[in-house]
């Protein structure tokens, strides 16, 4: 059971609903990332993180593919499965 509270993609209306909808299709595995659900009860605050994160994986100096590959290695450093 998680211990932060989430809004379920089934349960999500208006803003949050599209803001899912906006990850999921980001999502290689097209599900909602539940780093993104950990964000759902302040939906101004996910799109805030949407557009960050949308910003963030553009290429520009590097690719998305060499942001993800920093961002993996990163990640496996910290012991984190994100």
């Amino acid at each position: 059971m998680p211990r932060i509270k989430m809004v379920e993609e089934s349960d999500a209306t208006g803003s949050l609903a599209e803001l899912y909808a906006q990850g999921k299709a980001r999502s290689v595995a097209k599900v909602v990332p539940d780093i993104l659900r950990t964000m759902s009860l302040r939906p101004d605050f996910l799109a805030a993180v949407n557009q960050a994160s949308t910003l963030h994986f553009t290429d520009g100096a590097l690719t998305r593919a060499q942001h993800e590959m920093i961002a993996s290695y990163v990640s496996a450093l910290n012991k984190c499965r994100y």
